[in-house]
């Protein structure tokens, strides 16, 4: 299964320890945080941590075994992902069970998974293998030969919109355009500006027939934030309480008040920052994010050491899932984004999202290992000519 020169033995000596240490990091510190989140509930959810370590070790175990298969074998296999991953979005929207008015869960046998999380893991695979096939050029590509990417990206989004789940949506959206930023596009053409006219055009019809009224109201009440406290506005208010009141140094493990008192809501789903926060404080926080920082970096770094394009591309992609999970969970708490429900990678209680991250991680461990030798690195941006 090692190939390009890498025996067994090469594949241990190029083994990503750096990568591995920074997600087992946030992993750990991530179950530290779910026992202090649920500390305050009954049996049924106080045990939640527990969950959490079971879908952490199965996610381990899919990791290493994505990071031992050839990546070329996954590229070779994209489209027969990349096929039944959209009809299960489409099953979602058929059989799945409606929970706050959203269907996007299947239960199997009383085993509950997310089509839409490993969505995020097929698009970036699908797409490496789209640009690892696609011809190369010194030129800058067009508007309209973003046509496929654009199909690719569009009908997993469309679907996962019907269900309706805006943050994944997005987070799918912004994926593919992170991918599509490693392209050399000549935007200012006829093309381009045929496509800003119908993103200005789209965007009050998508917000007039696109949007629900709960997800209007989210978006208003991070306009004005102070106008609803007790009702939309409830979720964002008593996070970022919770977190000023970690002050420098926090106020201890398992004493933050805002937690203690029931005043977090899903603090063990959407909103475990504040209460990491107010337990660790400032120092703790940027200690949280400077991993995840770390790893969307080293991400890239990844990327522009890749041997072809599909490694590029998987490495950019896998970045971009852990990014703008971040961005998107740490702003909503924060009050610097609209609450959307996106979770924080390997933070966040949920088996999809657990399993999703650590096989992503699996397979940008599968690119570092089979990276060349440093004298043959080249940029991952030229990868995509």
């Amino acid at each position: 299964m090692f190939r390009d020169g890498l025996s067994d033995r090469g594949g241990v000596e190029h083994f990503d320890w750096a990568l591995f240490i920074a997600a087992a990091l946030v992993a750990v510190v991530g179950v530290v945080n779910l026992y202090s989140a649920t500390s305050v509930y009954t049996q049924s959810r106080a045990d939640l941590y527990v969950s959490q370590v079971y879908f952490l070790v199965a996610g381990g175990a899919l990791a290493v075994f994505v990071a031992a298969v050839d990546y070329r074998i996954i590229e070779r296999y994209a489209w027969w992902l990349y096929g039944p991953a959209l009809v299960s979005l489409a099953v979602v929207l058929a059989l799945a069970k409606d929970i706050r008015g959203a269907s996007r869960w299947i239960n199997i046998g009383g085993f509950s998974f997310q089509p839409s999380e490993f969505m995020k893991l097929v698009l970036i695979i699908a797409l490496g293998r789209y640009f690892q096939d696609a011809p190369r050029t010194e030129a800058p590509r067009q508007v309209k030969d973003l046509a496929a990417p654009a199909l690719i990206t569009g009908a997993p989004v469309l679907l996962v919109l019907a269900q309706p789940d805006l943050g994944t949506a997005l987070i799918l959206s912004l994926i593919a355009l992170s991918i599509i930023a490693l392209l050399r596009v000549k935007w200012w053409s006829p093309g381009g500006a045929l496509l800003a006219l119908a993103a200005l055009v789209g965007a009050p019809l998508a917000w007039e027939y696109g949007m629900r009224d709960y997800q209007k109201t989210r978006l208003l009440s991070f306009i004005a934030p102070e106008a609803d406290i007790r009702g939309v506005g409830y979720h964002a208010h008593n996070a970022r309480i919770a977190i000023g009141n970690g002050g420098l140094f926090g106020q201890g493990y398992m004493r933050g008040s805002q937690n203690q008192f029931h005043f977090l809501p899903d603090q063990y789903t959407d909103f475990p920052f504040p209460v990491f926060a107010e337990d660790w404080g400032f120092v703790g926080s940027v200690f949280l994010i400077a991993l995840y920082a770390f790893l969307v970096l080293w991400a890239l770094k990844i990327a522009s050491q890749a041997k072809d394009r599909f490694g590029a591309v998987v490495a950019v992609g896998v970045g971009a899932l852990v990014f703008w999970h971040a961005i998107f969970n740490l702003g909503m708490v924060t009050g610097l984004l609209p609450v959307v429900g996106v979770t924080l990678p390997l933070f966040s209680y949920g088996g999809s999202s657990v399993l999703t991250v650590l096989i992503g991680l699996g397979l940008l461990m599968n690119v570092s290992i089979r990276r060349p030798s440093l004298s043959a690195v080249r940029v991952g941006g030229s990868l995509l000519r």
